[in-house]
Parts: structure tokens; sequence; C-alpha cells
């Protein structure tokens, strides 16, 4: 879980930390403002993301602009988001075009998507418009999936999905809350995460983009063409069909009534069909929405799991206490889902110290 590399509506002075760095990153541009019309004196801070990444934008004499992506090595590796970018472009989906590329030291050139983040837009948007673009999201969505190439992808396999279920109570029952388990309370949650890891291995697999969210989705104009801008991409992977659909439709920092959740879901899951990305067309996954919507909302607590301890994390370990300011979202979002499924149920119990009563609180997720 990242959040977004779209730049931000306000610029900022260019700081390095490491003078060497900066060094090579002036070395690297410097070609570059000939050979692609770039005016080096405007060059500044656009944003940065959760993870090491950072993105500056320069204008270009075109009267245009460019962005330009510091991801320092060894903590950073460009390769991945070089590559899925290329793929979605094969794909027929709007991502940035890498322009020029020193993945070595982790320097690349993109072109400008804009500013208009989806997340900004679905905030302010009236219902009909909000309808409208995550109407367009879905549509992107089932074209990614079944048009993006899986080639050598990592698998989301047992192993990783474990890895990340293994985030919540190392930072934030443990880390955040300071709480240890008992034997009994651990136990309880192997079985839970022995569920849930059992109903992602049995959906049928595409590519996963790990983050299509609100955050990562940018607003085209009307003439570039339906369906949004991708950002963030680099962590796809091979794996569940519903874990995307999962986190656009419970989102770290906007949510919707359940009603409109099923609403988009059963879109999403008309068109996946259609588009053969459900597997066996007799099987329970295309012919039964309610299966499906089920396996959605247990890939949804896994990633709910996930993004509790990731945004723990971040304020912890990387000095961004802001993230923390969700978990009660998710916890809420959480406590939904264990509450519905008896499989499920004993959650609840080993959230309640963290997040207070959840069979008597009436939760806003807006």
């Amino acid at each position: 879980m990242t959040a977004s590399s779209a730049p931000s509506a306000s610029p900022s002075p260019i700081l390095w930390a490491d003078p060497a760095r900066e060094a090579a990153f002036d070395a690297w541009l410097a070609p570059l403002l000939d050979v692609h019309g770039l005016r080096r004196e405007t060059l500044v801070a656009a944003s940065a993301d959760a993870s090491f990444r950072r993105y500056f934008r320069i204008t270009a004499l075109d009267g245009g602009s460019r962005i330009v992506m510091d991801a320092p090595p060894p903590l950073e590796d460009v390769r991945p988001f070089v590559d899925i970018a290329a793929r979605i472009g094969r794909a027929g989906l709007c991502g940035p075009q890498v322009l020029a590329a020193d993945v070595d030291q982790g320097f690349l050139l993109l072109d400008d998507l804009g500013r208009q983040l989806y997340l900004a837009e679905l905030k302010a948007a009236a219902p009909e418009r909000a309808d409208t673009l995550m109407r367009g999201a879905i549509g992107a969505l089932v074209q990614w999936q079944q048009r993006m190439d899986a080639t050598g992808l990592p698998a989301y396999d047992e192993a990783l999905l474990r890895r990340e279920l293994g985030l919540f109570p190392e930072w934030c029952v443990q880390r955040e809350f300071g709480i240890t388990w008992t034997e009994a309370q651990r136990k309880t949650w192997d079985t839970l995460c022995d569920r849930l890891v059992a109903s992602a291995l049995d959906q049928p697999r595409v590519v996963v983009h790990r983050d299509w969210m609100p955050r990562n989705l940018m607003v085209r104009p009307e003439a570039a063409g339906p369906g949004p801008a991708i950002l963030d991409f680099q962590d796809a992977v091979l794996g569940p069909v519903t874990y995307d659909i999962a986190s656009q439709l419970r989102d770290a920092f906007i949510s919707w009534d359940e009603a409109q959740e099923i609403d988009w879901a059963v879109r999403w899951w008309q068109q996946a069909r259609a588009a053969g990305v459900l597997g066996d067309p007799e099987g329970p996954y295309a012919t039964d929405f309610g299966h499906c919507w089920r396996a959605l909302e247990w890939m949804g607590l896994q990633r709910h799991l996930k993004v509790l301890g990731i945004f723990c994390r971040l304020k912890h370990r990387d000095g961004k206490p802001a993230y923390a300011a969700d978990l009660p979202r998710f916890f809420a979002y959480a406590a939904r889902v264990a509450l519905r499924y008896v499989e499920l149920k004993p959650l609840v119990a080993l959230i309640e110290p963290m997040s207070g009563p959840l069979t008597s609180t009436g939760f806003s997720l807006r």
C-alpha cells in the first residue's frame, strides 16, 4: 500500500540530503534538457509518496510539463515501474510514458498526466459525477484484468499473503497499541489467516495492480478518452481477481454506503464475466455474484488488516504519522466483514481492544 505518486498542486523547493546524489541527478538531467526541450530553471518538487520515491515537475518549451522520478537505489528499484508502464501501454490503457531512464541510478523522465486525482474529484463530486468516475475506473480495471500481460510477474502466493497479514500483529497490535497476544489469541489469528489465504488462493488469477484506488487514478480530459490514467503500478503481481475491485470500493481515504458498493461491484462482475476473467464460465465466480461478493469481502479484509499494519509502520518506522489518522476507517471495514461471516467473527474480539466496541458502535465510514 503506497500513497499516490501524483504531483501535488503546491510545488516546493528541491532539497537533497546527499550531495553526491544531487550531483548525479544534475549530470543525468543536463543532456536531456535539449533532447526533450526542458527548462532547467522550472524544476520544482511535485510530490513524495509512502515509499522513498520523489517526483519533480519541469516545464517544457512546448508549454507542457514532464515529471521526473527520483528513486534512490538500493531503497527503490525502477525496473518494475518501467516494465509495467510498457505493459499498460500495450494493453491500451493510460499510464505514464517513460521518456528517458537511468535504471541503475533510479532516475526516470515521464510524461505528465496532470494534477487531477480521482480522490479529490470524488470527494467534491455530486453523486452522478462520482458514479461516472467510478464506472470509468471499473471499465479500465476490467480492461486491465483482461489485457495486461502477466508474463514473468511475481505470484501473489501464499507466502506473500501471509507476509502481508503478518504486518498487522507486528506493527499495529504490538507496536502501535503495545498489546501482546496470548497463545489462544495467536491461535485464533492463525486460523483466521488460514481462512483468508485459502479464499484468496481459490480465486481466478489476473494481473493485480495492488493499489487500484482513487489516489492512484487520475481524471483525464474527455478528449483524451474514457477511463482514468493509472499510477503507482510497479508492485503488480499475478493474483486474486477480486483484489483490485475491493481496493477501489473500500478505499483508505474515501468510503461509500454498502448499497452503492454492491451496485458498483455488480457492474464490475458483469463486465468481468463478459471479459472472461472470472475463470470457468460455468464456475461459481462467473455464475454466482453472491459467491464473488463473499470472496471480494474476504479479500478486502486481508487488505484492510495489511493496511492497518502498513499505516502503523509508516508512523513508527518511517516517521509518517499522518497515515495513522485513518486507522478507525480500517477497523470499521474489518468489523463489518468479520461480523457478517461466522468464520471470521473471532476477529472482533482481537481488534476491539484497539478499536473500542465494534458490535454496538455505529461507525461512519465517510
